[in-house]
């Protein structure tokens, strides 16, 4: 007898909207119904137009500013649980809070446990993310988590520039790491720009640890913000005699002048994928952006999720 699986059904958070419509085209299921009502204070009610009673629900919202995104995903978890769905699944392509993992001075929260704990109370069975600040935040959870790897997608098409001289930088010492996994795709070296930071956001010096001269360098980063450290970093390699700086970065956050920051840096180009949907205006007036869509590793990983099947083949790197 064939195994039966519970009907799935994909419902988009308003910030995620474009993402969510390329993972349903990909995984082949349309959108489910959904309505955000808004009150005139600004309180919002999101609810589902069609039944979910008894089956696999994929709710994808990142949880990036404004915090609407993150309550509006708790909502939907709660509508439903109460509306009897079988098993809700949190697809967060970009987790917020995650740099917020621990206590780096006094009497600060921790604020990527407590939202892990609002998204357990709220009644999700299970998460799906992408490339976390800190790998460890997996360990904030009692549910499973699925930690789907952006390499899978940022390989490839660093392979296909066919880069003479590739090294891989780490644009601080906190992302070392995942410099030096990327590298190993490549037998590449790897070298880091050491920052001190004065306050967030805000960096007081920086020096490079390596020699760039004559290197076609890709600087790695999970999360480019304001571009501020990319922006700098890029030129400190540009001026140690590197041929080329590119930057490659999961979520693109990009606040403040980051379009122009990005535009006006001696990058030759950003790479980033659409687990956060880019201002539609200022991207244009940005011409270094490149966005690789995630939309197919997220519909493959629903489909193995929906059929109890491993994820393990998705970080298999081309």
């Amino acid at each position: 007898m064939p195994l039966q699986f519970n009907t799935v059904k994909l419902f988009a958070g308003s910030g995620t909207q474009e993402l969510a419509e390329k993972i349903s085209t990909s995984f082949g299921k349309p959108l489910g119904d959904k309505t955000l009502a808004k009150f005139s204070d600004g309180e919002i009610q999101p609810f589902y137009n069609e039944s979910v009673r008894g089956a696999d629900l994929f709710l994808i919202q990142s949880t990036n500013q404004p915090t609407d995104n993150l309550f509006e995903l708790l909502l939907m978890i709660d509508a439903a649980k109460r509306a009897s769905a079988h098993y809700i699944t949190a697809v967060v392509p970009y987790f917020g809070y995650a740099r917020q993992d621990r206590k780096d001075k006094p009497r600060v929260a921790i604020g990527a446990k407590m939202i892990a704990n609002l998204i357990t109370a709220a009644g999700a069975h299970r998460i799906m993310t992408m490339d976390l600040h800190a790998a460890q935040i997996q360990g904030f959870f009692d549910i499973p988590v699925d930690h789907l790897d952006g390499s899978v997608i940022f390989v490839p098409y660093i392979k296909s520039l066919n880069l003479p001289n590739l090294t891989i930088a780490s644009p601080d010492m906190g992302g070392s790491y995942r410099a030096r996994t990327f590298a190993k795709f490549f037998n590449a070296e790897v070298i880091i720009c050491d920052k001190r930071r004065k306050r967030a956001n805000e960096i007081e010096s920086m020096s490079i640890i390596g020699d760039v001269t004559g290197q076609d360098v890709v600087l790695m980063d999970d999360i480019c913000d304001t571009a501020g450290t990319l922006s700098k970093a890029a030129a400190l390699i540009m001026e140690n005699g590197a041929n080329s700086v590119r930057a490659v970065c999961t979520h693109a956050v990009l606040s403040g002048k980051a379009y122009e920051t990005i535009e006006n840096s001696v990058l030759t180009e950003m790479i980033v994928t659409d687990t956060i949907q880019l201002d539609p205006e200022r991207s244009k007036a940005c011409s270094k952006i490149k966005v690789l869509s995630t939309a197919d590793l997220f519909a493959k990983a629903i489909k193995s999720v929906n059929e109890h099947a491993s994820i393990a083949e998705l970080f298999a790197v081309d």
